[in-house]
Parts: structure tokens; C-alpha cells; sequence
């Protein structure tokens, strides 16, 4: 249901109808018109929040046209049972209802129209469209957002009057209402009719395609990254952003779906976005030689098809999971690993993908961690970073530790003396698939925030109260100007709109830049340093949590490699119970961990290396590690990344410059053809006809 809100606004809204019957049949006119305003206010607040069960309910004929239709046939009954069936004002209801139903069909066909004829081929940013096609405004927000559920509220005039008659058997109310939402509904429909003018509307496909295919013979891009999957899986693009962004070659993001459109961060690098595989074909990409997958995914195949470019998977992750090593990956040219861990993953792994084809990368990412030595050394509580990930597609118990690991860890950690702060983040898919999962997560809330009170209560832990203070103001000032800058009142009318308006001010983003780390650094500085924490959604991200930790804990995920970028001491839990040594064995990144049992006795090794760092017995083992897995310091993961690149392209570019070769020698000497089928005897035909 998504929230305990959400819940009884559905169970209101589901009761709501039985007892606008019930009332109906008494008959009682009070009754009737609470019930009624319950279901009207439950229903528009399910739709406010894009309820799942709202938007089912249309799947068991019980949708927004069937509930409303329910709600007027009722109130019929109702005038019916108050004996009104003879009055005029029984006929004006019944008139005033079917001439409203009447104006539904034109309604939603011009709506739909409108949306449909304004529906883009392609949505872009930053990729200048204006000077190419006229796109004009897109109509106001007001009239298609929500049409129509907007469209059948106007019902409301005529049930108040029709009550407010009932109540008082005057005619005039009725009459009114009838009046106002009649005339409203014949203006909505009217207000719509001007969009759909040709002057309104942005030019089609086939113009909107040569305008994107001519913009890219433009820009020539030279290295494009291909995403494609759902809403919930746009981290894995946004994570290559910045990357793209430092790369030395005209970069371009290829997206497929418009849902991970709208949760692509900002960025100064053209992105496209075409869902249809059609219009995927037809776009001009001749001047592309390297392109990067970040998931392995269906429509993956519409560009590895084309033989023109080099095609290489770079993941959204480094660990030790089976998706490190997926044997689709030997469909591409190349696979890029961040160290010699990776090479040795598929190696061992034995799925397909030779070991030429593996070039050692880094993590481009990987750099905004800051190192041990970067670490202030304030004295300050130590910090523990507890960041499990998801329960998985299945119930295997060594996918995550919250199951049965998570609630012991906390609790040995809230108690731990000398004492240590916690930070519990949480994978953002954490209970989505797993109900058990999810009441795990709530129980580790639970604990952290009652154990956050006690602290909060206790003088030895605190803070200075007036720089809070001053924190928290500045946080909700930078807060607010991102908001102003980033938020929905920011965004235009339709994907039209933004397609034509999308080019990136580079003013405004490098001020959202900085606002988002000033507005990081106020949040860590908001609240006492031995506070403890739980941290959900996007900010502050992972890697703040790292740089503000001395140790974490975590599971088997792209997490652990990512904090062995700091140099910090680490424990990892071997829920599965599969042993010290066979769990290093089996997995890379904990060879320099302190492993932990499902109860966690092993923790206290893990804050031991924390207060004092020269007895850390896993310190130069975590160096060697970091080193494997991650590459080396020098030169640069981005410079690695930007030196495959163009080795890359100059491989395409050879292959492309031999198949030149080959197609003129082919012109020059006729001869040199490919062999054809074997040709049918005339006694071979003849059978096939009379077999035929």
C-alpha cells in the first residue's frame, strides 16, 4: 500500500460504497453526503499519491469512471427512496448525469490526442533542438495533469445541490449544481480544443529524428553510454555521470526508457533517450567507436548489433557476486574491471570471456573517498558505519546480514564501551522483495533511534547546542535554494517542452554542485559528532557516509570494494555461516576484513583497530587488497579510463578502415565474391514441385 496513510485511505474508500448504499436505501440525506465527501477525499488522495491499488482497482472494472458512476447512481437511489421520483428535480439529476458521461468521451479523446501528438520520438538534454524544429509550448500543467480524475470531480456542484434539494426539497440547489458542473464540464472540454491545432503541436517522428540525426552529425560523438532498465535501477547510469563527464572524447548517454529519464541526475553530457528499437536504428551514430554498458539487459542488443563501434561492459559494480561475472559479458569486445581481481574473477569463473579481452580500468568513481590518512584525527567519538545490503531475488542467508546478523551488530555496536556512534544506511531496495527483510530494517531503525535518544539525553555526549543551531540553518537555507533550483517548479510542461528547453545552464549546475556539498557538510555538522544515525535516500550518499566513518560493516556487495578505497578497517558477515577461511576463499574483498559470525562476536576486533590504528593487525593486508582490487593509485583511475577509451577507438577505427579496405578491393576485382549457394539440378526442382 506504501503507507499506513495510503491503507486507510483505501479501507475508507472500499467501506465508503456499501454505506452510500445503506444510507441511500434508508434514506437518510446526512448520512449519504458524509459518506460521500469520505469517498470523494479518500479517492483523491489515493490518486495523489499514485496509490497501487487505486491504479489496480481498474484491472477488476472497479476504475475511476465505474467509482464515480456508482457514487451518482446512488444518489439517485437516493432521491428515488425520498420519493422525489416524480419531481423535476429526480429527471434533472438523471439528465444532468448521462449529458455529464456524455462529455467524458470527448474529454479523454482530446486529452489523449494532446499527449499523444505531443509525445516526442526521442527526449533529450542538452542537445539543441531549437535551432532545427519548432516545438512549442506545451499546454498549461492544470489541464492534462490528472485529466481525468480533474474531469469527473466537476460532478461535485451537481451532488452538493442535489443533496442540499434533498435536505430541503427546493428545487433551485439542484438546479444550480446541475447548471455549474454542466457548464464546467462543456468549458473543460472546450479548453482542451485549441491544443490540438497544428501550431500547438511538435513536428512528427520522422522530423523530430532527422533533427536529433542532424544535431549528431554535429557533434560527432565519439563515446556513448547505453542504459536501459527501470526507474529503481537508475543508479546503476547515474554512478558513470561525473566519469562521462571527465572523459577526453565528445561524450553521449544513450538511455531507453523515459522512467530512468526522469531520475538521471544532472549532467553536462548530451543524453537521448529512445524507447523504440526502430528509432534506435535510424538514429545516425556513424561517428561513435566505443560504447560503454552499465547492465547487463535485453535491449543491450540493439546497439551491440552495430559493427562499426567497439562495445565494452563496465558493470555498476566491483564485487564478488555472480553478476561480476555474468557469461552474457563475452558478448562484448571488451570488459573493463577496476583491478587484477576482476581479471581473476572470470578467470576462475570460466564463463566465456578470454582474458584479452579484460582491461584493468580502476574505479573512476571511486574518487570523491577519502583515504585513512585524510581522516581528521580530532579526538571525536569514532564513527561505525553499518551499510548491509538487500535481502536479493532469493532467500539465499548469505544475500544480507539484516536477517540475521543485523539487529546483533547494532546492539553490540550501541553498546559498545569505550563507545562509538553509529550511521545505519541501508540498501534502498532493503525489503522490497522480502517482508522479513523489511521488518528487520524497521527493528534496526527502532534500535538505532531508541538508542539515538538515550545519547541525545546523556551530558557526556553533548554537543555544542548553538553550532547545531547555526548547522541546521544553514542546512534548511541550502536545502531551500536547491529546491528552487532543482525542483518540480523548475521542470517544464512535457518531454516536448524539455527537449526544446534542455539545454544545461552550466551556471546553474556548477551552483547546484556546490550546494549539494555545502549542504553535506552542514547536515554532518547539524547534529553531535557521537549522535547516532539512521541515513535513508539519496543525501547524503554513500560515500559521505565513508568519509565521515573510521570502520563499517557490511555484506558480500560493490559496498565493501568501494569503502577498501579508504584504507579504513572493516568487517564483513558471513551469514551464511560458511567459515573464516572458505568465506575468503570464495570472496576477494573480505580477505583483509574481520569476518563475522551471525552474532557478531568478532566485533570488538573490528572498534580495536579503529582506537588504535598502529596495533591494527590488517592494515597492510587491507593496502595489498586495495591494490588488487581496485588497481593502482598511479596513474589515475581516470586516466586509465580516458587511455582505454581511445586504445579502444583506434581499434574500431582499424577495423572499420579494413573493412573499407576489403569492400573497394571487392569494386576494383568483381571475381572476389563470396561463394554462393549450391544450385538446384533440374531433377532436384522437379521433386520439390511435385512434392509441393
Amino acid at each position: 500500500m506504501g503507507s499506513v496513510a495510503e491503507l486507510a485511505a483505501a479501507a475508507l474508500m472500499m467501506l465508503g460504497f456499501p454505506c452510500l448504499m445503506l444510507a441511500a436505501l434508508v434514506p437518510s440525506v446526512p448520512a449519504f453526503a458524509a459518506t460521500a465527501a469520505v469517498t470523494y477525499l479518500a479517492d483523491h488522495y489515493l490518486h495523489r499519491k499514485d496509490s497501487y491499488l487505486v491504479n489496480r482497482l481498474s484491472k477488476v472494472r472497479a476504475g475511476l469512471s465505474t467509482r464515480f458512476l456508482i457514487r451518482e447512481l446512488l444518489l439517485v437511489l437516493l432521491l428515488a427512496r425520498l420519493d422525489l421520483g416524480e419531481d423535476l428535480i429526480f429527471y434533472g439529476a438523471i439528465a444532468c448525469f448521462i449529458a455529464f458521461y456524455g462529455l467524458q468521451a470527448p474529454h479523454g479523446v482530446l486529452a489523449t490526442l494532446i499527449e499523444n501528438r505531443r509525445r516526442m520520438p526521442v527526449a533529450t538534454r542538452n542537445v539543441d533542438l531549437v535551432s532545427r524544429i519548432r516545438i512549442p509550448d506545451a499546454p498549461p500543467r492544470r489541464l492534462l495533469s490528472r485529466a481525468a480524475e480533474k474531469m469527473l470531480h466537476l460532478d461535485l456542484a451537481a451532488v452538493a445541490g442535489l443533496l442540499v434539494s434533498a435536505a430541503t426539497g427546493r428545487t433551485l440547489p439542484g438546479a444550480i449544481g446541475i447548471g455549474v458542473t454542466l457548464l464546467l464540464g462543456a468549458f473543460y472540454v472546450l479548453a482542451l480544443l485549441p491544443h490540438l491545432r497544428g501550431r500547438r503541436i511538435p513536428p512528427k517522428a520522422d522530423k523530430v529524428l532527422g533533427a536529433v540525426s542532424g544535431w549528431l552529425r554535429e557533434y560527432r560523438p565519439e563515446t556513448v553510454l547505453y542504459f536501459s532498465g527501470s526507474k529503481d535501477s537508475a543508479y546503476q547510469v547515474n554512478m558513470w555521470l561525473e566519469t562521462m563527464e571527465q572523459l577526453d572524447t565528445r561524450p553521449l548517454i544513450l538511455l531507453r526508457e523515459h522512467v530512468v529519464m526522469e531520475k538521471l541526475l544532472p549532467t553536462t553530457v548530451p543524453v537521448i533517450c529512445v524507447p523504440g528499437g526502430v528509432h534506435l536504428m535510424n538514429l545516425d551514430l556513424s561517428t561513435v567507436r566505443v560504447t560503454l554498458y552499465a547492465a547487463n539487459v535485453g535491449k543491450n542488443i540493439h546497439m551491440l548489433r552495430v559493427p562499426t563501434m567497439k562495445h565494452v561492459f563496465i558493470g555498476h559494480g566491483d564485487s564478488d557476486k555472480l553478476a561480476s561475472v555474468n557469461p552474457f559479458s563475452k558478448v562484448y569486445d571488451e570488459v573493463w574491471t577496476a583491478g587484477r581481481a576482476g581479471r581473476d574473477r572470470y578467470a576462475i569463473a570460466d564463463v566465456g570471456v578470454r582474458d584479452d579481452d579484460i582491461v584493468e580500468v580502476g574505479r573512476p568513481q571511486l574518487a570523491p573517498i577519502r583515504t585513512a590518512q585524510d581522516a581528521p584525527a580530532d579526538g571525536r567519538c569514532p564513527t561505525v558505519l553499518y551499510a548491509p545490503t538487500w535481502e536479493g531475488w532469493d532467500d539465499n542467508p548469505g544475500n544480507t546480514s539484516i536477517l540475521l546478523a543485523g539487529e546483533n551488530i547494532v546492539k553490540k555496536l550501541v553498546a559498545a564501551d569505550p563507545p562509538v556512534r553509529v550511521l545505519y544506511k541501508p540498501h534502498p531496495f532493503t525489503g522490497t522483495r522480502s517482508a522479513k527483510a523489511g521488518a528487520a530494517h524497521r527493528r534496526i531503525t527502532a534500535l538505532v533511534e531508541k538508542a539515538a535518544a538515550e545519547r541525545a539525553a546523556d551530558p557526556r555526549f553533548a554537543g555544542d547546542a548553538a553550532a547545531q543551531a547555526k548547522a541546521k540553518a544553514e542546512l534548511a537555507r541550502t536545502a531551500a535554494r536547491l529546491a528552487q533550483l532543482t525542483g518540480p517548479g523548475s521542470e517544464r510542461g512535457d518531454e516536448a517542452e524539455a527537449a526544446r528547453d534542455g539545454l544545461v545552464d552550466l551556471r546553474k549546475h556548477e551552483e547546484v554542485a556546490r550546494l549539494r556539498a555545502e549542504w553535506n557538510d552542514a547536515y554532518w555538522r547539524s547534529f553531535g559528532t557521537a549522535e547516532h544515525r539512521v541515513v535513508t535516500g539519496a543525501e547524503p550518499r554513500l560515500y559521505d557516509c565513508f568519509n565521515v566513518s573510521d570502520a563499517m560493516v557490511s555484506d558480500i556487495s560493490s559496498v565493501v570494494s568501494d569503502f577498501i578505497a579508504s584504507g579504513k578497517p572493516y568487517a564483513v558477515t558471513d551469514s551464511a555461516g560458511l567459515g573464516v577461511e572458505e568465506f575468503k576463499r570464495q570472496n576477494t574483498a573480505v580477505r583483509a576484513a574481520v569476518i563475522l559470525s551471525n552474532d557478531a562476536d568478532r566485533l570488538g576486533e573490528l572498534l580495536d583497530a579503529v582506537r588504535d590504528p598502529a596495533a591494527d593487525p590488517l592494515a597492510e593486508d587491507r593496502g595489498e587488497l586495495k591494490r588488487y582490487l581496485l588497481g593502482p593509485d598511479e596513474p589515475t583511475s581516470i586516466e586509465q579510463f580516458n587511455a582505454a577509451v581511445a586504445d579502444l577507438a583506434l581499434k574500431a577505427e582499424a577495423r572499420n578502415a579494413g573493412q573499407h579496405s576489403h569492400a573497394a578491393l571487392d569494386q576494383a576485382v568483381p571475381a572476389r565474391t563470396v561463394p554462393g549457394q549450391r544450385v538446384a539440378t533440374a531433377g532436384e526442382t522437379d521433386g520439390v514441385a511435385a512434392a509441393n
